[in-house]
């Protein structure tokens, strides 16, 4: 790219022109459409029987490009809070100890008071953050003489009235946890609230409750809504505003009852601190969109940001689609123990005011394909926020336009991305090259100022969604593609690609244009060749587009990570999968396991694999959802198995099987239970570069969907 100032004043002052010559009307775009009118409210429904809140559902479309209108994501008004109580008209905001501590001696009242101190000294109260919440182990096993729960002397010598006020002090409320059953959900067994409710509720009022999680272990049997309803009621009777949250996994579906119970319900089993589960609790999530408004929310449980089992990534992820979702934002992480990265996903406030947005809405899936998603979220002000979301192990690009996410129509539009923090101008495309388990979450809207702002440009590599292999010491090829999305032209845009040490990468056509226009796309074709001793693995290439959005102006940048792999060694012979390297992996619990059933938390804590009664030496234990990726390498031709769901779940769960190969299905099992007998799975690969071993959840959630691939062949 030249680096004199002469070249580049005579390039620009021609676009400047352009700017200048543009039709008045769009330089004078309208401004953003006034906030939809939030419904007025409704009285309290009497009975738990009254239907659902009504929302038009959005289809989601097959293409990734999301279709060119949607009238229903535009037009649905924000329902009224059903309980009517005028608690938790946003989702609510804190913390809560479980995922950090479980049941460990640090959960006590230093640790709650150093809670509430982080959050007045970090910012999170002011950015949102209110409810300090206890979890399970709070409580003795027993209840005292009168029939009260007693707070463990140990952990909270002050009782939980000390703390409850300490936390008030600082401008913050208290939750409280229990069961709606005998006992609460830990081993050692402490008193639940099933025919305590009264007697309970009146005990966390005394003590200056704001927040109960109701939780669903040891419930004899009784029906749900009655054990829930029943202690809505005695929180009621209280006098005390008390948010309530129902903890019944989604069993019972909630979501159809549960409006005029709770202000928030637990829709999926409990999160795991790994891909896999955050993976399978939005899959679970994402459809119950027309269900939550103001004051009833879906609940996909507590964040795991910070815990350390995904990454940076992963959990921006985790924070963008629980905001998408409106989902509430509870901390899950001991945030005295808390990276300056953890703090600063968790106090992202452009993040959190899409989620406590007062409209309300729930974002809606407008397309989806392959698993990669837009997520649109009406917002109050006329704003449309948008998530792109990439659930697989490759990066994709996905894109929709202004007029799908609902936006009026106007000459241009302002696009920012809330985690970069970099706004530009669009025509209409919202597009983002998406890395593997990544979301891009934009805030899109009309600007009479658009013309200011740089236009989008994107860089994107052409073969994306596929898995870039690459052989060591081999020359692959890669061609990357530069497309400006805005109205305005990009002058002198060059595009580098950088590499790792002791790899070669080189341009082999043009890298640079004097001006890009508007979808006029750059493309450049590079060889990369990986040194011939590199170590199987996943490597990243640095991507970026430099451009000039107008004349004095500053550069702009768009970075892109290019993944690209080098696959192990491809099997030889006939051999036990398991006994072949993972090209990827991913799981709902625990890793997968090779040779044992998944025991849902570490490596290695499973048991032999069991399939009605027939014990196999040999396999992989998984729990759904799950995938697994093999390189085959051009010269296997078949795969077997013997699959099914293991023994030790004791009859339950229900998952499927499918065998895909280069992307195509080549295999299924159909629905299988804890009940079905072995299932003998066959199927032909021939001539794939990849096999992918798939696990669903037979789509009734993934409870209990531990599933076995045992004597997993490949003929090569």
């Amino acid at each position: 790219m030249p680096t004199t100032q002469r070249p580049l004043r005579r390039l620009l002052t021609p676009l400047a022109a352009v700017a200048l010559t543009l039709p008045a009307a769009l330089i004078t775009a309208s401004p953003a459409a006034a906030s939809p009118a939030a419904a007025s409210p409704a009285a309290a429904h009497p009975s738990v029987a009254h239907p659902p809140v009504a929302r038009p559902a959005v289809t989601p479309s097959r293409p990734v490009t999301a279709p060119t209108a949607a009238p229903a994501l535009a037009a649905a008004p924000a329902p009224a809070p059903l309980l009517d109580d005028g608690l938790a008209l946003t989702p609510p905001m804190g913390f809560n100890n479980w995922n950090s501590t479980h049941c460990r001696a640090e959960f006590n009242e230093a640790m709650v008071k150093g809670i509430a101190d982080l959050f007045v000294t970090e910012g999170l109260k002011d950015a949102g953050y209110q409810y300090v919440n206890l979890d399970d182990c709070w409580a003795l096993p027993e209840r005292g003489p009168d029939g009260n729960l007693v707070p463990d002397p140990v952990r909270f010598p002050n009782g939980i009235k000390a703390v409850a006020d300490y936390v008030h002090a600082k401008g913050l409320k208290l939750g409280i946890y229990t069961s709606a059953g005998t006992k609460t959900c830990n081993r050692a067994g402490f008193p639940g609230g099933l025919d305590h409710e009264q007697q309970d509720a009146n005990l966390f009022a005394s003590w200056g409750v704001d927040y109960l999680k109701y939780d669903n272990c040891n419930n004899q049997g009784r029906d749900a809504i009655e054990r829930y309803t029943t202690m809505r009621d005695a929180l009621k009777a209280t006098g005390r505003p008390i948010v309530y949250s129902i903890c019944e996994w989604g069993q019972n579906k909630p979501w159809l009852w549960a409006q005029q119970v709770g202000h928030l319900w637990r829709t999926t089993g409990d999160i795991s601190d790994n891909w896999g589960s955050l993976k399978g609790i939005i899959q679970r999530n994402l459809p119950l969109a027309q269900y939550a408004g103001p004051g009833a929310w879906n609940d996909p449980d507590m964040l795991e940001v910070g815990n350390g089992g995904m990454t940076d990534i992963e959990y921006r992820t985790h924070f963008s689609m629980w905001a998408i979702m409106a989902a509430p934002l509870l901390i899950g992480s001991d945030l005295r123990k808390a990276t300056p990265a953890t703090l600063e996903i968790l106090g992202n406030r452009e993040v959190i005011a899409v989620d406590q947005d007062r409209l309300g809405v729930q974002g809606e899936v407008i397309a989806q394909e392959n698993g990669r998603y837009v997520v649109v979220k009406r917002l109050q002000n006329g704003d449309r926020a948008i998530a792109l979301y990439n659930e697989t192990d490759r990066a994709a690009t996905i894109s929709t336009t202004a007029a799908a996410a609902g936006l009026p129509q106007a000459p241009a539009y302002r696009v920012r991305d809330l985690w970069t923090k970099t706004t530009r101008e669009t025509a209409g495309v919202i597009s983002a090259t998406v890395p593997p388990h990544g979301t891009v979450l934009v805030r899109a809207g009309t600007d009479r100022r658009w013309p200011l702002y740089p236009p989008a440009v994107e860089l994107t590599v052409a073969t994306e969604g596929e898995l870039a292999l690459v052989e060591p010491g081999t020359a692959a090829v890669l061609t990357t593609v530069g497309t400006n999305h805005g109205r305005l032209p990009a002058a002198l845009s060059h595009v580098d690609l950088s590499e790792p040490a002791g790899w070669a990468v080189t341009a082999t056509s043009r890298s640079s244009t004097p001006v890009l226009l508007p979808n006029r796309p750059l493309r450049t074709t590079w060889s990369v060749t990986p040194p011939a001793d590199a170590k199987p693995g996943s490597y990243e290439l640095t991507g970026r587009i430099t451009y000039y959005p107008g004349q004095g102006a500053r550069p702009s940048v768009t970075p892109a990570a290019i993944t690209v792999v080098v696959p192990p060694p491809a099997p030889i012979g006939t051999v036990f999968l398991s006994d072949v390297p993972f090209l990827t992996a991913s799981n709902f619990y625990g890793p997968v396991e090779r040779d044992r059933s998944n025991g849902e938390r570490p490596g290695g804590d499973g048991k032999p694999i069991t399939i009605r009664g027939t014990v196999y030496a040999k396999g992989l234990g998984v729990h759904a959802p799950s995938d697994v990726e093999f390189y085959a390498g051009r010269h296997c031709s078949t795969v077997r198995a013997v699959v099914g769901v293991d023994d030790e779940t004791n009859r339950r769960g229900s998952v499927g099987f499918e065998i895909y190969a280069d992307g195509r299905k080549v295999a299924e099992s159909g629905q299988l239970t804890g009940v079905s007998p072995a299932f003998p799975i066959t199927a032909d690969v021939n001539g794939a570069t990849v096999v992918k071993l798939v696990v669903t959840d037979g789509g009734d959630g993934q409870n209990y969907d531990h599933a076995d691939w045992a004597d997993l062949i490949i003929t090569c």
